[in-house]
């Protein structure tokens, strides 16, 4: 080297005598080895003695390990150099502890060791992600306001609705604590904190809003629940027309074997099915149809009676069919003995076990006592006692729901001519008006309900009377109906309201006991195609011509095919008891 430096020249001198010199500086092994020692001291001095500067990248005082410092020494010297594997250690969210007292200081002292600009690209990051959580938080509160199940139906109305808010998570111990900004990205970070506070109150006003239209949908449903249950009580139910609906009828036709052979007409070959699509709709107000499921609700622990003749059957028949459709275990409906006689009068009972509820039929087609009277010739003849009431009637009076029904057995030819028959004490008329025994009869059956019926357990209805539509002569006589296919459109052809129902009514307002009175006789004078004429016995079977003559010849015009228009008489009971139900729970939340 020295040899090299000789034959250098700058400038055209030579540079042997400066590099001479030079060199006899660091000629000797002491100078080098004094150079080195110093050097390797002063590093060793920088680097283990203590500062108060947390922000130096050379230090640190929170503890961490001491692999943990490499990091940060390698980030002073070589800041746009990405972090080594050692900084994912540091960028690690320390686990969350209990708040108290006592770590809070040691939580903000646990700052990464990292430069001061990326502490502030993590900070954001750790910020944006509490946000995110906070909104999944704000988001799960909104679905869970969406999704809260309310009732309603017919019983959606009836059913108040029950709707819950679960609070926000709260729970500290599931938040992370943030790291304390440093001076170059405080703002930032006030910006941060400020944004996810109006997070917060924007979602917390989110909530709000939805407990707000959860409110007022509720306040919306039940104003109009009482709108509707109003409109219902304003009604005169039995003032309207029948409608063509698709959606009837209640139950399939021949899928009900409650039904009687005589009012099956799907059974017994009736094929046309336009009597089945008709709905009656009063002009004030619309009919609701008839819910089953909670007809069964309402009905749920109780007794329900129906009392009269044949026709009351072909509607106890009816409701039978409706709730039957809906129950999930048909195994759960059983009739209970069958045809019980007492005392000469027959009943029938089915029992709905799941809602423990009977639905019962007693036979009494007068409402008063049919009866014998020696005729002195040592036989008896058959008399109508109009001061006593059926003989079975201590056994429903007790029910929960009565429904009363008489009238056709009146137009029969004994009982409308009134000869030797009716009958007070041991007194026999020689002859009496059919609507003066008819007053009597209704009369003594008042009087007894008053007497016995309990008008605040039991509810009482009386089913007014259903029209006949006989053409050419009566049901003895030859009197057809097989030909009607449509309703009556026409209501100058309906017949003049029945003298009989106007003595009913003035009965029923004279008596001490509220008695509901459905009122069907002019909606079923419309029907004149819903009996059953013809088809009022199995055809399956190869008929006789004497049978088919007299299955023309004496036509059923009186009762009704079921499915059919005894079901829109359930319907009208069934607004009747919604309408009740309403009352009773507006009375109870006024005590």
């Amino acid at each position: 080297m020295v040899e090299i430096a000789k034959l250098m020249s700058i400038n055209g001198a030579n540079i042997k005598t400066e590099f001479k010199s030079l060199f006899s500086i660091i000629k000797t092994r002491r100078t080098v080895a004094f150079f080195l020692f110093a050097f390797v001291g002063f590093t060793v001095f920088l680097a283990f003695s203590p500062s108060s500067n947390s922000s130096s990248p050379w230090f640190s005082n929170s503890g961490d390990s001491y692999r943990s410092q490499f990091p940060s020494l390698f980030d002073y010297f070589f800041p746009n150099t990405p972090s080594s594997s050692f900084d994912n250690t540091s960028q690690q969210i320390p686990e969350t502890r209990s708040p108290s007292s006592n770590n809070t200081h040691n939580s903000f002292s646990h700052a990464n060791l990292t430069s001061t600009s990326n502490q502030g690209q993590k900070e954001e990051i750790r910020e944006g992600n509490r946000t995110t959580i906070v909104t999944e938080n704000g988001a799960g509160l909104a679905n869970q306001s969406e999704n809260s199940p309310a009732k309603s139906d017919s019983y959606d109305k009836i059913s108040s609705e029950n709707t819950s808010f679960q609070p926000p998570n709260t729970n500290t111990n599931n938040t992370q604590t943030p790291f304390p900004p440093t001076s170059s990205n405080q703002g930032e970070m006030e910006q941060v904190s400020k944004a996810n506070r109006s997070t917060a109150i924007t979602e917390n006003s989110t909530v709000v809003a939805n407990q707000s239209t959860i409110s007022s949908s509720r306040a919306s449903s039940n104003k109009g629940t009482d709108n509707w249950v109003e409109s219902l009580m304003n009604c005169d139910l039995f003032d309207g027309k029948w409608v063509k609906d698709k959606s009837y009828p209640l139950y399939k036709p021949g899928s009900c074997s409650f039904v009687d052979h005589q009012f099956s007409c799907f059974a017994n070959g009736r094929r046309d099915e336009g009597y089945l699509k008709w709905k009656w709709k009063p002009k004030g107000c619309t009919l609701p149809r008839m819910n089953g499921g909670h007809m069964l609700e309402i009905l749920r622990a109780k007794r329900v009676v129906f009392v009269g003749d044949s026709l009351n059957r072909n509607m106890w028949e009816s409701l039978l069919c409706i709730l039957r459709g809906v129950v999930k275990n048909p195994k759960n409906i059983f009739e209970a003995h069958g045809r019980h006689y007492f005392r000469g009068e027959p009943s029938y009972c089915v029992i709905f076990s799941d809602y423990n509820c009977t639905i019962e039929f007693f036979v009494s087609p007068f409402l008063v006592r049919e009866w014998q009277m020696p005729d002195g010739h040592g036989t008896k003849k058959e008399t109508l006692r109009l001061d006593l009431v059926g003989r079975s009637s201590d056994r429903y009076k007790s029910a929960d729901i009565l429904v009363f029904n008489t009238g056709h057995w009146w137009t029969h030819e004994k009982t409308s001519k009134g000869k030797d028959y009716y009958q007070e004490g041991d007194h026999v008329y020689d002859e009496l008006n059919v609507l003066e025994a008819f007053r009597k009869a209704l009369t003594t059956w008042a009087k007894w309900v008053d007497a016995n019926v309990d008008p605040l357990k039991t509810m009482v209805f009386f089913r007014g009377y259903s029209a006949v539509h006989f053409s050419g002569g009566q049901w003895n006589s030859g009197g057809a109906c097989d030909t009607e296919m449509e309703p009556i459109r026409n209501k100058t052809l309906l017949r003049p309201y029945l003298p009989k129902m106007l003595v009913l009514e003035s009965v029923l307002k004279g008596m001490k006991t509220h008695v509901a009175y459905l009122n069907i006789t002019r909606l079923t004078d419309f029907r004149k195609d819903g009996h059953p004429s013809i088809y009022r016995k199995h055809r399956g079977h190869r008929m006789s011509d004497k049978e088919r003559t007299e299955s023309i010849k004496h036509q059923d015009c009186s009762h009704w095919c079921l499915p059919g228009v005894p079901d829109s008489w359930n319907e009208l009971l069934y607004s009747e008891l919604l309408v009740k139900e309403i009352k009773m729970r507006q009375h109870q939340g006024k005590n």
